[in-house]
């Protein structure tokens, strides 16, 4: 899936067809460089889910919670990791298997750490104020069964 979003208006309607293409998978990993809008996006995602707090980016405490009617809402940003160890150290596995929704913010920062299916979401920089995004399912490539299968 490949939408433009041109502005800052058109997010509410990008938010709600990234989720739409995403079904049932509540897990979120988003690429792009310093300043693309990956926490603008996760903050139209989370109005969209209608969340009952404020959003902020976690970049000094690592993750924030917002609360959702039925569930909440997990958003991280590993920007300042050190080590995947730092992940670990906070339970992010256990985030993961909550059910709940998880955005990523960073994720090549604990690669090693990757759920088994996720929504992968690339936004790119157009210009000043457009954006392409690009999302697909994902799966975590595991070599042991690669190695199995040959």
């Amino acid at each position: 899936m490949n939408f433009k979003v041109n502005n800052p208006e058109k997010l509410t309607e990008a938010a709600n067809q990234l989720l739409n293409f995403a079904g049932h998978q509540k897990i979120f990993l988003f690429f792009g460089e310093m300043g693309s809008g990956k926490t603008t996006l996760i903050k139209a995602l989370c109005k969209a889910l209608e969340a009952k707090n404020l959003v902020s980016s976690p970049t000094y405490s690592i993750v924030n919670e917002y609360k959702l009617a039925n569930g909440l809402i997990y958003h991280f940003d590993f920007y300042r990791l050190k080590s995947q160890i730092e992940a670990y150290d906070i339970g992010f596995e256990e985030y993961l298997d909550s059910k709940n929704y998880c955005f990523i913010e960073w994720p090549e920062k604990i690669k090693d750490l990757w759920p088994a299916e996720f929504v992968e979401v690339k936004i790119e920089v157009i210009s000043q104020t457009a954006r392409m995004v690009s999302a697909r399912i994902s799966k975590k490539i595991n070599k042991d069964n690669i190695l199995k299968n040959l």
